[in-house]
């Protein structure tokens, strides 16, 4: 395997520092493609959510400058990145892979939104290009993974998410949800289901603005609410008691003048805002007004942290699931690795055999079928034995770290290098 991952997560960076790294969607196929580019890279995939930026790839010899790349892409120096990433290889990469999709390193553990995310990232791959064969194999074995987890364990029962937490928090600085208007701000799925659970907890009229006005008005319907248009956010805004904002865009949309500006419409009536995105959408200087109360994404870590411990022991479980598999994945691998040279070899020796009956066939005259029979089950028969052992090695080294030498040594012992180098010159003259 040349599995190589890096990335920062909620749990190594701050969301200062992952707001830096954030590729908006409307971005993502063409950072792909850049990432591919990259020296050594030979597939790639991205992983960007509120909660982690990832990038995944299938190397060359394991040595492509991932870090570098980052620092390149974003234009930040690698001094600023280098305290918060992780960087995973082989073994290690497949087991961080079944463990995010799986949902036992997300913030929330057990939540299923992480799962949709990593098909969403793997469907943007392959729509691009940049995901077709190792890597491909890794992410439909991790659905498989997240799936068993999900089957076997109780990691995802009564499972808590950051819209449910953002929920409880404001009922601690309201007291009561009855009657509260609730103003969504961008129409992703998160703020979705953050209405959803506000409205369970008997919050009034919903409030829908987003860039794209259709979509705007889809949600709003969905709770039976108001489609505003973007333009007029901020003449709009104050009449919310909760504005829940994930809008994806690069910069603050709410800043402090329009918080000094929606207490002065509201006669200093409190709001609060549930900023889940990443970049942030509210600016922190927002939070030092009296009245004003704001929690981005990693003041909900904080909240969620008292519901980790409930499933601690389901994700004992589930991690030993993941190392099983990983394991399997491991061994799949490895085999597939060696199994090029173990066709070139039984199509080298097929040659030979074809060539030798061929060679003599004229010098027997004329035979019976009875007689072709048994020279194809004596030809056969000393192919296959020849053939065993050196097969027999190769699937066995496939386990070991020694199998690269072992593919090699076969290669040459039976001059399958050569035959696959004439091969390829030879299909190379076909094309300009």
């Amino acid at each position: 395997m040349t599995f190589q991952l890096i990335g920062v997560n909620h749990k190594t960076a701050p969301v200062e520092v992952r707001e830096r790294l954030a590729i908006p969607e409307s971005h993502l196929p063409e950072a792909l493609r850049t990432f591919t580019q990259h020296p050594g890279v030979q597939e790639g995939l991205i992983l960007c959510t509120c909660n982690r930026v990832e990038l995944l790839a299938r190397t060359q010899n394991g040595g492509a400058d991932l870090r570098g790349f980052l620092g390149q892409f974003f234009k930040l120096e690698c001094s600023l990145l280098d305290p918060h990433l992780y960087e995973y290889r082989e073994k290690d990469a497949v087991r961080h892979v079944f463990r995010v999709t799986s949902s036992l390193d997300s913030m929330v553990v057990g939540e299923a939104q992480i799962l949709g995310q990593v098909k969403e990232a793997y469907a943007t791959a392959r729509a691009v290009g940049a995901v077709n064969s190792q890597l491909d194999q890794l992410l439909t074995r991790a659905f498989a993974v997240a799936k068993r987890v999900r089957t076997e364990t109780a990691v995802g029962s009564s499972a808590v998410s950051v819209a449910s937490v953002a929920v409880e928090l404001a009922k601690k600085i309201f007291g009561s949800l009855n009657g509260k208007h609730v103003y969504l701000v961008g129409a992703g799925k998160m703020t979705e289901l953050a209405a959803r659970h506000l409205l369970a907890q008997g919050a009034g009229s919903i409030f829908v603005a987003n860039r794209t006005y259709d979509r705007a008005i889809r949600l709003a319907q969905k709770f039976n609410g108001q489609a505003i248009e973007f333009s007029r956010l901020y003449e709009t805004c104050d009449r919310a008691d909760i504005v829940i904002t994930s809008t994806g865009a690069p910069h603050a949309i709410f800043r402090r003048e329009h918080g000094e500006l929606f207490l002065n419409r509201r006669k200093n009536r409190p709001m609060f805002f549930i900023d889940i995105a990443v970049p942030r959408d509210v600016d922190p200087e927002m939070n030092k007004l009296d009245g004003i109360f704001v929690y981005d994404i990693d003041d909900l870590q904080q909240a969620v942290a008292s519901h980790v411990a409930d499933r601690k022991k389901e994700a004992e479980k589930a991690d030993g699931i993941i190392n099983v598999e990983v394991e399997r994945f491991q061994a799949r691998i490895q085999t597939l690795d060696v199994v090029p040279t173990i066709v070139s070899l039984q199509d080298h020796l097929e040659t030979i055999r074809q060539a030798e009956i061929d060679r003599v066939r004229g010098r027997l005259g004329a035979i019976s079928p009875e007689q072709e029979l048994a020279i194809e089950a004596l030809t056969r028969g000393i192919v296959n034995k020849i053939m065993h052992t050196p097969i027999s090695t190769l699937k066995t080294a496939a386990a070991e770290s020694e199998a690269t030498t072992v593919v090699d040594i076969v290669r040459r012992l039976f001059n399958l290098q050569e035959k696959k180098a004439a091969t390829s010159a030879s299909d190379s003259g076909g094309e300009n």
